[in-house]
């Protein structure tokens, strides 16, 4: 019986596909992980920063908790891998895992926001975040802007989404969300107010305002980048700021050890803004040269 053209086709199209295959016998390429430095995955116990407020991440990055009378809100988490370590954190504060009521964050990276599906499911915290960062974390991070599928994480549900310059209100505590783009489309900032030694104390926890080897120039995905960055410099120029945090503390001249937080460096949010501004102009202005322009 003769054969169809259509069998035909796919009897040739096998043919070549195996001797393709013979000629190439390398192995496809090992998956690579996600590594960061020892510090962004040290450990440390719940460090006081004012009488409500506290760092329990790690060494290399920010989770910094506020409790109030009606329960406990987390900013930002750190690597995937650190959930046990902040809930048990958390007990180490008195606090069980029902009593973390808001998971808020800075931006939707793994080094941020990896652990906050887990804490989620764990305590029964809603998740806030803006529309930009709500689909990056129900991507678990994929299809980033600038780092394609590198940087993933378990995706996390966003209860509520929300809106620039909106209050986010727990018992006594309340926090100002500014959104402050650039580094991610879906960056945001926090502020709230705190006491240190019986004076009251205006918190800052700014997002990264760094651009790590990004496409500044005609970015085809993210078109506005750099009027962002400048808005965002900006937005916390402006902000009153007696105390800066950031999602990677070296960045505001902390040190986290195991045994206190330590500011010995202290940077304002004005500085902050400034460093940042400066490095980005003269990344600007390489790519500038770089393309002839």
């Amino acid at each position: 019986m003769g054969m169809g053209a259509g069998a035909a086709f796919a009897a040739m199209w096998l043919a070549g596909a195996g001797a393709a295959a013979a000629q190439d016998t390398a192995p496809l390429p090992q998956l690579r992980a996600y590594e960061v430095p020892a510090a962004w995955r040290q450990p440390v116990a719940p460090l006081r920063i004012a009488e409500r407020t506290w760092q329990i991440g790690t060494a290399g990055l920010s989770a910094i908790l506020l409790q109030g009378s009606e329960g406990a809100v987390l900013i930002d988490g750190g690597m995937p891998q650190a959930a046990d370590h902040l809930l048990a954190n958390l007990q180490a504060l008195g606090l069980a895992p029902a009593d973390l009521k808001l998971i808020l964050h800075s931006h939707a990276h793994a080094d941020h926001v990896g652990p906050l599906a887990a804490l989620r499911r764990a305590t029964g915290a809603r998740v806030l975040s803006n529309a930009e960062s709500a689909r990056l974390l129900a991507q678990g991070g994929a299809d980033d802007i600038h780092f394609g599928d590198g940087l993933l994480y378990p995706p996390v549900h966003v209860d509520r989404v929300l809106q620039d310059g909106e209050r986010v209100v727990l018992g006594d505590l309340a926090l100002l969300v500014h959104f402050t783009p650039g580094h991610t489309p879906g960056s945001m900032s926090w502020s709230w107010e705190d006491r240190r030694e019986g004076r009251a104390l205006r918190i800052v926890y700014a997002d990264s305002l760094s651009a790590p080897d990004y496409r500044l120039l005609d970015n085809p995905r993210y078109p506005r980048i750099v009027d962002d960055y400048r808005a965002a410099f900006a937005t916390l120029r402006a902000l009153p700021c007696d105390l800066l945090l950031t999602p990677h503390p070296d960045a505001s001249g902390w040190r986290f050890d195991a045994g206190a937080a330590t500011q010995p460096s202290p940077v304002d949010c004005r500085a902050y803004a400034d460093r940042a501004e400066t490095r980005l102009e003269a990344q600007l202005a390489a790519e500038r040269d770089g393309a002839g322009r």
